[in-house]
């Protein structure tokens, strides 16, 4: 541990490299996807409309070759299995389109799986693209008034300028490069999804607010002692939420849950970088400077 600790101080410096890189790395990823696409990441039609729908079908499904023959008829489209618990055993496909042509999409799932499509087997849900819309920008408003006021409270509560932005910047570039993750994976992010980084804002500034409290506001101990504690603590509190995470993805049946849990899992390794390869080493700095002046 005393390696470690003596290690991790006189590295300070070059431990900030890692998020650095990694930040402008995701930057470049969203930039060059929104150039592609003209979004940041990739939505499905509860954020821009469309229809979805569930056929519940014990029958093999060629996902990728009914993706082609929906995507020359509407343009975008989206195909998934589901799969039963515990096994391979496919019970149904879920299909996405983006427009709200639901009676030709029947027409053509209908054709092409040799199968009549009914209550008892099929359901869909319809989101006009306004109304998508409208859902995507109100919950980016969310997002943005989430960051305004934890900013606000973060300023309040340590009333340095400092430590203060670097919880603030560390939750910022934990949501960047998770959104660049999420591109990476392919994962088109949902009304779940934009939930699921809300949520994650609030994990990441869990820890940021740990290491920063356990920093300036105890004097007990050494710097690094403080930083190992709050380590610790932080770590315990991440693994275990990722682990429960982990296990709720793999046992879980719903696309929705899956999602939110992925996402938050994702965010939650990329909040380790961000808060002890960036916002500890700034915090020791800064206590260091402090003190000597």
């Amino acid at each position: 541990m005393v390696n470690f600790i003596d290690g991790y101080e006189k590295n300070l410096k070059k431990f900030l490299w890692i998020p650095a890189i990694l930040v402008v790395l995701s930057l470049v990823f969203i930039f060059s996807h929104f150039n592609a696409t003209g979004d940041i990441v990739d939505r499905d039609v509860s954020l821009k409309g469309g229809v979805s729908a569930t056929i519940e079908t014990d029958q093999v499904v060629d996902s990728n070759k009914l993706e082609s023959i929906l995507a020359a008829t509407f343009g975008d489209a989206d195909v998934r299995s589901l799969a039963e618990f515990g096994t391979d055993k496919q019970i149904g496909i879920i299909v996405e389109i983006s427009e709200t042509k639901e009676e030709e999409l029947r027409s053509i799932l209908e054709s092409e799986l040799n199968l009549e499509l009914g209550i008892d087997n099929y359901s869909t849900e319809v989101v006009g693209s306004s109304l998508g819309e409208a859902f995507y920008q109100q919950l980016l408003v969310a997002i943005l008034f989430a960051f305004l006021f934890m900013g606000v409270v973060v300023f309040i509560t340590f009333r340095s300028f400092v430590p203060s932005l670097a919880v603030v910047l560390a939750a910022l570039f934990d949501i960047i490069c998770t959104l660049a993750l999420i591109n990476l994976f392919g994962i088109k992010i949902s009304t779940a999804g934009i939930a699921a980084i809300l949520l994650l804002i609030g994990y990441s500034i869990d820890t940021d607010i740990l290491l920063t409290t356990r920093v300036l506001k105890r004097k007990e101990g050494k710097i690094m002692d403080r930083v190992v504690g709050a380590m610790k603590t932080g770590l315990t509190m991440t693994i275990t939420t990722v682990v429960a995470l982990g296990a709720g993805f793999f046992v879980s049946s719903s696309l929705i849950l899956k999602e939110m849990f992925l996402i938050i899992i994702l965010g939650l390794i990329l909040d380790v970088i961000m808060t002890y390869a960036m916002n500890a080493p700034l915090l020791v700095l800064y206590t260091k400077k402090k003190e000597s002046q």
